[in-house]
Parts: C-alpha cells; structure tokens; sequence
C-alpha cells in the first residue's frame, strides 16, 4: 500500500510554491484563501516539519519545503506530460506540428492532400505562429529554419528537413529603382536574414527603410505592392516568380542551417513522427527542384 500525503494538500503546496503567495495560489486553484492555507496547514501536520516560513508579506520555503518541492514539481512534470500523451492519444493517431503561418499557407496547407492520399491514417494539427512566438507550445514537431532564439542543445536535437534559399525580391518595374532609390522591406522578428543576405552576396539591395512587418506573408504582400525589397524563401513565392509578378534581380543564395524540424523535448520519437518528417525531406526536394 502506497504511502502518500493528502494529494489535495500537495497539489495546493505547490501552487504556493511555485506562486509564493496563497493568494495567488488560491487565484490559480479557484479556491478560497482559507481552504488553500488549511491545506498547508494538513500537509505540514502530516509531514511533521515547517514547509514554509514568513518572509515579509510572503512564503519561503524551509531547507526541508525546498527539498520536497524539487520532487514534487518533477513529479508533477511528469505526470503533466503523460497526460497530456494520454489525451492526445485518445483523439485518434495524428501529429501537432508547429509553424510558421507562412510557411503553413504557402507552402504546407496545399501540399498535405499529397501527404494524406499516402498516410490517410494520420492527421496533421497545425499550431501556426509568428517568429517571435514560435516555441513548442505542445507540439510534437516544430519546423523552422531560423532556430538561433533556442539552446545550443535543440539545435544539435533539430532535424534536417531540407536547405532553404532567399531571394531579394520586388515587382518588375520596382527592380528598375537605383539601389539608393529602393526601400528593404524587413521581417521585424528575423532582421538577422539581410545580414546573411549582405554577408553572403555583397549586394547593396536596397539603401532605403526599412520598412518593417511582423509576419512573412505581410513582407511578400508589401512588395507585391510596390513598396520595396523583401527577403523570401524560393518555395513561399514560387506562384509569383511563375506569374511574373515578383523577380529577384540577384537570384537566391542558400542561408546556413536549412529548414530544421525540432521535436517536443522529452516526447521521443513516433511513427507518425518519422512517417511525416520523412514525407517532408521527400517534398521540400521536389518542390526545390
């Protein structure tokens, strides 16, 4: 028989743990005050030792609190994520991918009839979020090609998927402008793409700007408008190379890193997993042929 302390108890300890106020672990608990602390109270009568002592108008945890909450929190860790794999398994087989909304719409979206006409048992979710927000909210994959914002160790984890080339691009009449007369248009969450592009080619673009958007999409729509130069990835425009609608006066120079899949730490890998990162090397070759 397992010996356990009151798990109602435990679970309003480390709220107050981790919050470092009843408070706001009531808040948090959508309890009241007095039910949170008398459940500190339980669990410090059950242990036998202070968990917490008085620091101002807060809570500091004893030597003896610390060292239960460094157990209690990775024991809660676990149990999250298991959980959360529970769940996700009780939806059916499928696979949460995160990405840019960008590369979802332009590229992605489209080219998933293909990849469920050969995996029809699973399903992709898609999580779709800018530069800036891009972390793995959840997801099992996350694709990018710009992981220099995580840790040394996630990028070693990241998976090869395919290299990835940029363009400077603008409308025809547009790429006629003398550089001085040409504005860069600029990602606001990935600037560092014109100093590669700088670095690599030596090309003095655009001396004008920048004008700056939050998104890609935003960046292809502003010099589709004629508002200036945007730095895009071939397969994100590859209609309005076809059309004519944009040119990139300089071609396309490969970037460092390519575009990467990064799996949810502590998750492993799956066969739906590996049947969709497989699936996407295949694609992304193609379509950059």
């Amino acid at each position: 028989m397992r010996q356990l302390p009151p798990l109602s108890a435990v679970r309003a300890f480390e709220a107050i743990a981790r919050t470092g106020s009843v408070t706001r672990a009531a808040e948090e608990l959508c309890r009241s005050h007095g039910a949170v602390s008398r459940h500190l109270k339980l669990l410090q009568a059950h242990a036998g030792v202070p968990l917490f002592d008085k620091e101002g108008t807060g809570l500091k945890l004893t030597q003896a609190g610390a060292t239960f909450y460094a157990a209690v929190r990775s024991s809660f860790d676990q149990l999250e994520n298991a959980y959360e794999r529970l769940a996700r398994e009780a939806q059916g087989p499928g696979l949460h991918v995160a990405c840019s909304a960008t590369f979802a719409m332009r590229w992605l979206v489209p080219q998933l009839a293909v990849f469920y006409r050969d995996h029809p048992d699973i399903r992709i979710r898609l999580s779709m979020t800018s530069a800036r927000e891009m972390r793995n909210e959840g997801a099992d994959l996350l694709l990018a090609w710009d992981l220099s914002g995580y840790t040394d160790a996630d990028q070693r984890r990241a998976l090869m998927l395919a290299p990835v080339r940029f363009g400077a691009v603008c409308t025809p009449d547009y790429a006629r402008r003398k550089p001085a007369d040409r504005v860069r248009i600029a990602h606001e969450y990935t600037s560092s793409a014109w100093n590669q592009w700088e670095a690599i080619t030596g090309e003095p673009v655009a001396q004008g700007g920048p004008l700056a958007f939050p998104h890609t999409h935003l960046c292809i729509e502003a010099a589709l408008s004629g508002l200036g130069v945007a730095l895009v990835e071939r397969r994100l425009i590859t209609r309005e190379l076809q059309d004519g609608a944009l040119t990139a006066p300089f071609g396309f120079v490969p970037f460092a890193g390519g575009l990467r899949a990064l799996p949810a730490t502590g998750r492993g890998g799956s066969a739906q997993a590996d049947a969709f990162v497989a699936w996407l090397r295949a694609a992304l070759a193609v379509s950059a042929a």
